[in-house]
């Protein structure tokens, strides 16, 4: 049976924390002129992916 392989893309979108899978904000690459400093600021911090997506994530890490 061939090795499990791991989706490049998810790769280099999540990493796994202890507990949780972080991800990055959406919203914060372009037109960053119309969103305030305290949005932008709120953005930069890592977010973490759903429970209900959890599964799906981890196939895609083959962990």
């Amino acid at each position: 049976m061939p090795k499990m392989k791991t989706v490049k893309s998810a790769s280099k979108r999540f990493k796994l924390g202890k507990n949780k899978i972080k991800r990055g904000s959406a919203f914060r690459s372009h037109i960053l002129t119309k969103k305030s400093p305290q949005r932008k600021r709120n953005l930069r911090s890592s977010q973490y992916v759903d429970s209900t997506n959890e599964a799906s994530v981890r196939k895609m890490l083959c962990k």
